[in-house]
């Protein structure tokens, strides 16, 4: 049988809901681009967040840093490109609505303590 997984419906919520933001916004990021410096930057970050999304969907400390650090780092992106245009363009603000809603769901006080306690 095999041990890896690709969500862990056992975790809370905010975990399960930000393992599944990962696989989303690297796969449109695959398809639709990435707001990066370079096309390096835009990889580094898609393969951030899907090994984040797998290392939180299997308990892993690392994987809990990778998506929070990736997760950082597009919504500083987005926020560093699109300023104040991101509001008034709808694709853009969706785009931001999802990379924020990842970042807050990976730093909210229940997935902290969750990783905290229980990833090894």
């Amino acid at each position: 049988m095999n041990q890896w997984k690709w969500v862990n419906q056992f975790q809370p919520q905010t975990l399960y809901m930000a393992t599944i933001l990962c696989y989303v916004d690297a796969v449109f990021g695959l398809l639709f681009g990435f707001v990066a410096t370079s096309v390096f930057a835009g990889l580094i970050t898609i393969a951030a967040l899907a090994a984040g999304g797998f290392g939180i969907a299997n308990e892993k400390k690392w994987g809990y840093s990778a998506a929070v650090a990736s997760a950082t780092g597009y919504v500083l992106a987005l926020l560093y490109y699109w300023g104040s245009d991101a509001l008034q363009d709808i694709s853009k603000l969706i785009s931001f609505m999802f990379a924020a809603a990842l970042f807050l769901l990976l730093v909210h006080p229940m997935s902290r303590d969750y990783q905290r306690i229980w990833f090894k």
